[in-house]
């Protein structure tokens, strides 16, 4: 580090020197694991609330995708898995306050109260629902009519966590994704838990999203994984989920 560097510059240089080494401590790295595996019994990503929607995701993974979208200046965020709809508000209040933009949210089964709440929102103008499969030609094409060419589009994927839903599904959305920005897997982490907090799921480790991840970066060569963005948070179900374009489509 040297004397000239500037204040932003230095500080920026020592964090990711100490993130650096964070990620090479096994210790800590493991701990971590455990304490997500303990939570998990308790059904900790169901705390929270954002602006009074149920969020569910750890707090880490809301902070990260605030640094993401401030970062990547979307003017769209293509969601697949709107539950309460939390994350949805939260990438909406997020945009605003970046400049504007606005939500399109994907959900197999858009329950009637869910979406009552979200579209009484104060979020509700930045967001736009659609019910129907995530993987389906119809309801894809139907999305991505709402998208103009010039727009910059950040897509998160939260639906099925199965290998072949996810595996669809990043095929299916990834077109929209230009250079530099993301597409972000959620539960990735899935691959390295116990396969029995699964057992009611159809999912599961070797059937999960991470193995969806890692067979979509065989077949293509537009994204790669920062393994950055994932490393510095420790607590996160999408250690392995942050997809970085690196070559436009061609």
């Amino acid at each position: 580090m040297s004397d000239s560097e500037d204040p932003v510059t230095r500080f920026a240089t020592e964090r990711a020197a100490a993130q650096e080494e964070m990620v090479k401590d096994e210790e800590l790295g493991a701990l971590s694991r455990r304490w997500m595996l303990a939570s998990a019994e308790h059904g900790y990503t169901y705390n929270f609330r954002w602006m009074g929607r149920p969020v569910i995701q750890f707090p880490q993974d809301l902070i990260a995708m605030q640094e993401l979208i401030w970062e990547v200046q979307p003017d769209v965020i293509v969601e697949t898995g709107v539950a309460h709809g939390g994350s949805a508000v939260f990438y909406a209040s997020i945009l605003q306050l970046a400049g504007g933009g606005r939500v399109l949210g994907v959900d197999i089964d858009i329950r009637a109260h869910n979406r009552a709440a979200i579209e009484d929102h104060v979020m509700a103008p930045y967001i736009e629902l659609f019910e129907g499969s995530s993987v389906d030609p119809e309801l894809v094409e139907r999305v991505k009519a709402q998208i103009e060419p010039h727009e910059r589009v950040l897509v998160v994927l939260d639906s099925n966590h199965t290998h072949d839903h996810v595996l669809e599904e990043l095929r299916a959305w990834s077109s929209l994704v230009g250079k530099g920005s993301y597409v972000v897997v959620m539960d990735t982490g899935i691959e390295i838990a116990p396969p029995e907090l699964f057992k009611d799921r159809p999912w599961g480790p070797g059937n999960s999203p991470a193995s969806a991840v890692h067979a979509f970066l065989e077949e293509t060569n537009r994204f790669e994984l920062d393994v950055d963005r994932g490393g510095k948070l420790l607590i996160t179900v999408a250690a392995e989920g942050w997809l970085r374009c690196v070559r436009d489509s061609a």
